[in-house]
């Protein structure tokens, strides 16, 4: 009514189509927006709300943050290593389940799952030998700025792990190692990054955008932990456009943890420029 059928123009002689259009993309753009946020909501940003509300009861605690000790692995049962083990298996499991989702939301889109992120085995010795490169690069550097922004005063004495000594200690390590890295890159920088650029945000905003969210879900290791992951996150996001694949910096982000754990556990208490508690 009010159309006219033989050349589809309302009654003021404008075509309806691009306004249709024009919906269409405005409703799905909404959409990509509340999926994200949804995303970020289940996994990392909760994190980053967590580790504000972190940070502040640190700062109000009486006493500098270098006296104050942030722990990356403890003990969710201690003394009983089975109940232990379990809970620890229950936790790096659960936390890959935003990672699920994310591979299912991106085949629903028809674009191959995690695949399209470059998250895959088709090129796995380029990935692994990139990731060794950054980790080793991050990783020196990482170690210095901590060390330089405990004894300032900046951060608080990072513990990456408080496990009891049994058998399943450095294979749940690596495990949480992995899981971290996953959980983070893929979606902390490739998925954020593609949502980002689908929502028309400029490069350099996605930039920002991901590597601060990166800096605030560290927040709980103090200011040195937030400045130094923004400084991290920037680094990824420009080798993730650069080589369009999340596969490296997995690699990378693996190691770096899979170092700062086991190395912890080994050194902790036997050398003197390691802080502990």
């Amino acid at each position: 009514m009010g159309r006219s059928e033989r050349d589809g123009r309302t009654e003021s002689g404008v075509r309806a189509e691009p306004v249709l259009e024009d919906l269409r993309e405005g409703g799905r753009r909404s959409l990509l927006r509340t999926e994200t946020l949804l995303v970020l909501a289940l996994s990392l940003g909760a994190s980053g709300v967590s580790s504000l509300i972190s940070f502040i009861g640190s700062l109000t605690e009486p006493g500098g943050l270098k006296d104050q000790a942030a722990t990356l692995n403890g003990s969710y049962a201690p003394g009983r290593p089975w109940l232990d083990l379990a809970w620890q298996l229950f936790g790096i499991g659960t936390a890959l389940v935003p990672v699920l989702l994310v591979a299912h939301l991106l085949t629903r889109e028809g674009a191959g799952g995690v695949r399209a992120l470059g998250f895959d085995r088709t090129r796995l010795r380029p990935d692994l030998g990139r990731g060794a490169l950054v980790a080793a690069g991050i990783g020196s550097a990482g170690l210095a700025f901590y060390l330089g922004a405990r004894a300032a005063g900046f951060n608080l004495t990072v513990v990456p792990e408080a496990l009891p000594d049994v058998w399943w200690k450095f294979p749940v390590l690596i495990l949480s190692a992995v899981q971290n890295s996953v959980v983070e890159e893929v979606i902390v920088l490739a998925y954020l990054l593609r949502r980002l650029d689908q929502l028309g945000w400029s490069p350099m905003a996605a930039l920002l955008a991901s590597s601060l969210l990166r800096g605030s879900y560290h927040l709980y290791q103090g200011i040195g932990g937030f400045i130094g992951n923004v400084v991290m996150g920037v680094v990824f996001v420009l080798l993730y456009r650069r080589w369009g694949r999340v596969g490296p910096l997995v690699v990378a982000h693996a190691l770096l943890d899979i170092v700062a754990f086991g190395g912890y556990a080994l050194l902790a208490g036997k050398v003197g420029w390691l802080p502990t508690p």
